[in-house]
């Protein structure tokens, strides 16, 4: 009997596979596949803390009430498992037998511990002695029943061979995970890893050992927050209590070098706590996220060429963005566009003399965010800001809570999260008084206020000062603001309130279109497609014969292609050298397209438990940018992947003797229209 769904972490591990695709793809630059490496690497621990640890988490609290495990879980953990242990073997072929000749051709070494010089080892001798001896704490095991492995630490087990059995901390963080050595071979570069210098000079600091043998290993913990668990006072405050659960939590993930002894590592196993289910192979070296900063000099030829942001020759001919706003809607697309755009925006509003108010959510925010700076000067200067500062943004609650303090300090008014509802919308109301009357300034956005993670997701951003619009999102930060408990919408989609509905009325129209004889049409963009009840309506307007086109990046739950269920519905995914975030939703309309870009994905959590925004463009010219990059993305044939019933990701084939690769495309598109 045929499926009717893939499941969802699956079908994430076959997205990190397209991650791991562009690491074996030839035609990528070198350190950039280096860098695809380290992406794919840091996805996984991602995985392995939320996702894999929350069944853990469920089977251990069965297991605790007496209540039989889930047999589902269990079997899921397993192909988990063993999809795991599949790519983390071509993981260290693409890394030895790939990168690693490549890059020595190139004139960059990573030596290992038995290939360096004498003369290597008289330099990295002093260089261990000053920097990273007095870092080191090895504990010795055979005096110990238990022990305790932090979160995402590397570590070394250290064995001789009179049985000695130790374990040392690889000091990462303080003394760096690559150790330059200095040559005098002009264009050729030499490093070592950390654990390579360690496992140099063992007997420094253990004396008394011989004939040393060295493991690397490290713990993914979990990282979820069980704030029902805490009874502080405010959400933010829950945060705050709860994030040092992430450096104690259950284990998810051992991660082990493949080549340590079985009674060995059933040893270490058992000393930490760890579980077989939780055991992962891997190669000689883990934390592969560090190779981002991999100290390489010389890199022509080996990294993307630069592609500088562009400017946006409208925006450049204003002094003042809202005399412009007020005469045309904007729409801008990030990276490709500077982001520089949307701070001068907010430093205008913060200067300006007319603007009395500003209301914003902050989910993501920069270590150095401009942004709040921007809110802070404007409270300074006697403009009534207010915050909705999201501190439920996994893995950046301490940097939310920071930002939000500092704000408050100035005289921003910052609301913290509700209980039970994420705010993931990205959205900001400046009023300005103009004459009598006071008017609004809107900025809807796909992507987060962050002037960093812009420079390398793709993103959209609408600037308007449209009236249907802007009393609609006044409305949302009502709600926000506990003004209003039940808003309602006609243009804007708002979950939890229209969102879906209105998503599912305008698939029901295309349906109908097809049904009466006309044209039904459909074309999405998004992260993640994982809600039942949005697919299994696709799967009726298949069915109705609706032509359905999904681009997705990460998870797609939805199975493409087959006879009587999907047979119309096509998906594609691209995976290059940026980051696909935008989303948007196209509907023929009988000719009459409608237009939406969205902060949501078409994830339950998204259309029922967070406070996300949809909004319509109604230029047309602001359409067809967006349909540019639509027609672009459908017709790549360089990064395009078919995401077919198999998961098994091949590139997208096609007769077309012109290579389109669509994120350069939309560059050059951007580099030469007017807007």
């Amino acid at each position: 009997m045929q499926k009717k769904y893939f499941d969802r972490e699956l079908s994430w591990l076959s997205f990190n596979y397209r991650v791991l695709q562009e690491a074996i793809n030839k035609e990528v630059p070198l350190i950039e596949r280096l860098r695809f490496l380290a992406i794919y690497s840091s996805n996984l621990d991602e995985f392995y803390r939320v996702r894999v640890a929350s069944y853990v988490h469920l089977l251990k609290v069965q297991k605790q009430q007496g209540i039989e495990q889930d047999v589902y879980t269990k079997k899921l953990l397993r192909k988990i498992k063993k999809t795991v242990n599949k790519q983390q073997i071509e993981f260290g072929k693409i890394f030895n037998t790939k990168l690693l000749p490549k890059l020595k051709a190139k004139g960059i070494h990573i030596l290992n511990d038995t290939e360096v010089t004498p003369e290597q080892i008289t330099y990295l001798k002093k260089y261990f002695n000053k920097n990273i001896l007095p870092l080191l704490t090895p504990t010795d095991l055979r005096k110990k029943d238990s022990f305790f492995l932090k979160n995402k630490a590397l570590y070394l087990v250290i064995v001789g061979d009179n049985n000695e059995l130790y374990i040392s901390n690889l000091p990462v963080r303080k003394a760096g995970r690559f150790i330059t050595i200095p040559s005098d071979n002009e264009g050729q570069e030499y490093f070592i890893q950390l654990a390579d210098v360690i496992r140099l000079f063992v007997s420094d600091f253990i004396p008394n050992i011989n004939n040393i043998t060295c493991y690397e290993v490290k713990l993914t913990r979990d990282a979820e927050l069980y704030l029902e668990e805490e009874m502080a006072e405010t959400v933010a405050e829950k945060i705050s209590l709860s994030l040092y659960k992430r450096k104690i939590g259950d284990p998810s993930r051992f991660l082990y070098d493949e080549t340590i002894p079985k009674e060995l590592l059933k040893t270490i196993r058992k000393k930490a706590g760890i579980k077989k289910v939780e055991l992962i192979p891997g190669g000689r070296y883990h934390n592969f996220n560090d190779f981002f900063e991999l100290p390489v000099q010389n890199t022509k030829n080996l990294v993307y060429n630069p592609l500088p942001t562009l400017e946006h020759n409208v925006l450049n001919q204003h002094t003042n963005y809202f005399n412009l706003i007020a005469k045309k809607d904007v729409v801008l697309h990030f990276p490709y566009q500077d982001y520089s755009y949307v701070v001068k925006l907010l430093e205008q509003a913060a200067t300006d003399d007319a603007v009395t108010e500003i209301n914003i959510t902050l989910y993501r925010v920069a270590k150095k965010s401009k942004v709040c700076k921007a809110l802070i000067l404007a409270a300074k200067n006697g403009k009534k800001v207010t915050v909705f500062n999201e501190v439920k943004a996994r893995f950046d609650e301490e940097l939310n809570i920071v930002w939000g303090d500092r704000m408050k300090a100035k005289g921003v008014n910052v609301l913290y999260s509700f209980e039970k509802l994420k705010v993931h919308s990205k959205i900001c109301l400046i009023t300005r008084k103009e004459g009598r009357k006071n008017v609004n300034y809107a900025y809807f956005g796909t992507g987060n206020f962050n002037e960093k993670t812009a420079n390398i997701y793709c993103d959209h951003a609408l600037l308007t000062k449209n009236t249907e619009l802007t009393t609609e999102l006044k409305k949302v930060f009502q709600f926000l603001n506990g003004k209003i408990k039940h808003p309602t919408f006609k243009h804007l989609l708002v979950a939890p309130f229209n969102m879906r509905e209105q998503f599912l009325a305008l698939i029901d129209n295309e349906i109908t279109i097809a049904r009466n004889g006309g044209k039904g049409k459909i074309t999405i963009k998004l992260n993640s497609l994982e809600d039942k009840k949005m697919i299994s309506k696709l799967y009726d307007a298949s069915n109705a014969g609706v032509k359905i086109t999904i681009i997705v990046r990460g998870i797609c739950c939805l199975i493409p292609g087959v006879e009587g269920m999907s047979k119309n519905i096509k998906v594609i995914s691209i995976i290059d050298r940026y980051l696909e975030h935008g989303r948007i939703y196209i509907f023929n309309n009988n000719g009459d397209e409608k237009m939406y870009l969205a902060s949501a994905d078409w994830m339950k959590r998204n259309l029922s438990s967070r406070v996300e925004v949809g909004f319509p463009i109604l230029d047309n010219g602001r359409k067809r940018e967006i349909k540019r990059l639509i027609n672009l993305q459908l017709k790549d044939n360089v990064r395009a992947r078919k995401l077919n019933i198999t998961q098994s990701n091949p590139y997208k084939k096609s007769t077309a003797k012109t290579k389109v690769r669509a994120q350069y495309d939309f560059y050059n598109y951007l580099k030469t229209k007017v807007q």
